[in-house]
């Protein structure tokens, strides 16, 4: 099992020690996602005068915009690449069946290949024979 890492981070200005099973990197990566959400909304004029449990919940509404969004398309992007899988296994099939279809194919034409090389050796034979019975 993971060991739990203790990381110092630093969000909206003041240090925070997070603490997960991720690596220190990704845990930074979180703090820093969390900072820039707090840089958008500290642009905006009317943030300053709200109150901190409004931009809190603002904050909070945002992140999790950002969360069903980003769910949104994946689940787009999974059934994309499903369909495209199907769509790889259907034309894998497909080549499959082309395969064995070219391989009757090319059986049947060494096969009429045969019959016309013992047809022509028949006709030469037959014509031989009628040459020596004139």
């Amino acid at each position: 099992m993971k060991n739990m890492n203790d990381t110092d981070v630093l969000i909206d200005g003041r240090k925070y020690t997070i603490c997960g099973f991720e690596s220190d990197e990704y845990l930074h990566k979180v703090a820093s996602y969390i900072n820039r959400k707090f840089a958008e909304f500290k642009k905006k004029d009317y943030y300053s005068r709200l109150d901190l449990d409004l931009r809190n919940v603002l904050l909070a509404i945002n992140i999790a915009d950002d969360y069903f969004k980003t769910k949104k398309k994946f689940n787009q992007y999974q059934s994309e690449c499903e369909l495209k899988d199907k769509m790889v296994l259907d034309m894998k099939h497909e080549i499959i069946d082309l395969k064995e279809k070219l391989k009757k194919a090319e059986d049947k034409v060494d096969q009429l290949e045969s019959d016309l090389e013992a047809a022509e050796k028949k006709m030469i034979e037959l014509e031989t024979r009628l040459k020596h019975k004139r």
